[in-house]
């Protein structure tokens, strides 16, 4: 009874000191204190067991006193080298707690929502790994977050701009200073245009979603632009424009997310649909370790100022519609570790190319 008790006595004890949390430094202290302090104690026992063991055995009274003596002087010397031990120690753990508290205090600024980087330098190559690691963090997170800020300053201008039109021409119906049918298809027109990007909005903030997670497979690519092609068919058709395609073979295969492959193609075409005049040529060929899909029209290419920012969200060239089309086609090749470029051709037009690294 009375060892079920004492045990259950240790087994709060323990649980107790495990749920507190004490210093790290307090910890070390502790710890070298312990070990010194033993292993001290162990060497004094040991030396005087030693002497005691192989002292002879008809020794005077001088000579046991100058043994005792001896032992005394050792256990005061084992004293004092305890107590320095202590204070190294104690220097010690400053010297590896402090970094920790800079590097901690860090990261609550970044918490905080506080983007700079430091300009501390530490002795240590870990804390020294650490410490860049923390400040990439925070490059990236500064990037992040003015990215986000623009996007969100950039969305709402776009979403009032359709909003305001519908209400200054739902205002002239109802107050009778428009044309019913000219006023409804012009609010229909920009409900259209509204619904459009809301829809891309929600897809740019999809794949920028850092938690979201995708799952990649072997896709033909040419099946792809096949597809999409077809998608839009009718609308090309209504524009007198017509597809012209350049595959070498009939498969080519590559781990991609064939969801966000898709709606890139589906937006390039869409660009070209926009801006061609007869024809769209699309091609797919594999080029430096690399897959090219390759979008083409025959319209009257992109202007030089333009092409620099073509692929910058919300911005929007000559003939526009959202500025977040080709944006989405940027997120998208990003998200597979590859590229999308713009350029226009010597007998005009232009030329998108998404490029995708073999797996």
């Amino acid at each position: 009874m009375h060892y079920s008790g004492a045990w259950s006595l240790i087994n709060k004890l323990m649980v107790n000191r495990v749920r507190k949390k004490t210093r790290l430094r307090r910890r070390i202290l502790a710890a070298f204190s312990a070990v010194l302090f033993f292993s001290f104690l162990f060497t004094a026992i040991i030396f005087n067991i030693a002497i005691r063991l192989f002292s002879p055995i008809d020794m005077n009274i001088d000579e046991h006193t100058s043994i005792g003596r001896a032992g005394l002087i050792l256990i005061a010397l084992v004293g004092i080298m305890f107590i320095v031990s202590v204070i190294v120690t104690y220097f010690l753990s400053n010297s590896i707690t402090r970094p920790i508290e800079k590097l901690g205090k860090f990261a609550l600024r970044i918490g905080k929502g506080t983007f700079e980087i430091n300009e501390y330098e530490f002795q240590d190559v870990e804390l020294e790994d650490l410490n860049a690691a923390l400040n990439h963090s925070v490059r990236q997170l500064g990037v992040y977050d003015r990215t986000q800020k623009d996007f969100f300053q950039n969305a709402s201008h776009e979403l009032r701009t359709p909003l305001m039109s519908i209400k200054i021409y739902a205002e002239g119906i109802v107050y009778g200073l428009m044309e019913s049918k000219k006023a409804g298809e012009t609010i229909l027109q920009e409900t259209d245009r509204l619904s459009e990007l809301v829809t891309d909005l929600l897809y740019i903030a999809k794949i920028d979603n850092a938690t979201m997670v995708y799952k990649t497979e072997k896709v033909n690519l040419i099946t792809v632009l096949k597809d999409s092609a077809e998608k839009h068919e009718a609308v090309a058709q209504k524009n007198n424009i017509g597809f012209i395609f350049r595959f070498s073979v009939d498969s080519l295969y590559s781990e991609v997310i064939e969801e966000l492959i898709s709606r890139a193609v589906d937006n390039l075409i869409s660009n070209a649909i926009r801006y061609a005049k007869s024809t769209i040529t699309l091609s797919c060929l594999v080029e430096d370790s690399n897959f090219l899909i390759i979008v083409e029209d025959d319209g009257s290419g992109i202007e030089i100022e333009a092409l620099p920012h073509v692929f910058e969200r919300f911005y929007k060239g000559k003939g526009g519609n959202t500025g977040i089309g080709l944006a989405i086609v940027k997120s998208i090749a990003d998200q597979h570790s590859g590229k999308v470029v713009a350029k226009n051709k010597a007998e005009g037009g232009a030329v998108f190319t998404l490029s995708l690294p073999m797996h």
